[in-house]
């Protein structure tokens, strides 16, 4: 009899791995960004059970990814695994939230929201949409 192992992340782990990623993707994470994540968490419906203690967990996981040679695409590989197509979308929207939240969108971060469409298969309409939600919602 063999026992299935549980996913190593939950979705709602990866929508938090992916917004702490953008939010490092230029080696600098600001505390906008933090404060946008923060308030996703405690906000939104997706994260309705989630244990906020996780933050700080799924935020070291992220950056100790990032130290690795190939832990972009682990990453990435992580995330493909764990969050179901219906989430990826909102994965993007609170992506581009984080990106946003600082009031700048600098090469580096345009760059890694690029990968992320492409990874999470993000039609370009769909992107551009979003997209434009995230800057009327952080213009300042």
């Amino acid at each position: 009899m063999t026992e299935t192992s549980p996913r190593p992340l939950s979705p709602q782990d990866c929508l938090v791995a992916i917004m702490v990623a953008v939010s490092a993707s230029d080696e600098n994470i600001r505390t906008s960004e933090l404060i946008e994540i923060q308030s996703a968490v405690n906000m939104l419906p997706v994260f309705a059970d989630y244990d906020i203690d996780r933050i700080k967990r799924m935020s070291q996981t992220v950056l100790d990814l990032f130290e690795q040679e190939d832990g972009l695409d682990a990453l990435f590989g992580l995330i493909r695994e764990n969050l179901p197509e219906r989430l990826h979308e909102t994965a993007y929207a609170l992506a581009c939230d984080v990106a946003a939240s600082d009031g700048r969108l600098n090469e580096t971060e345009l760059e890694f929201l690029a990968e992320i469409r492409y990874e999470l298969n993000i039609d370009r309409l769909h992107a551009a949409a979003i997209e434009r939600g995230a800057r009327a919602r952080h213009v300042t």
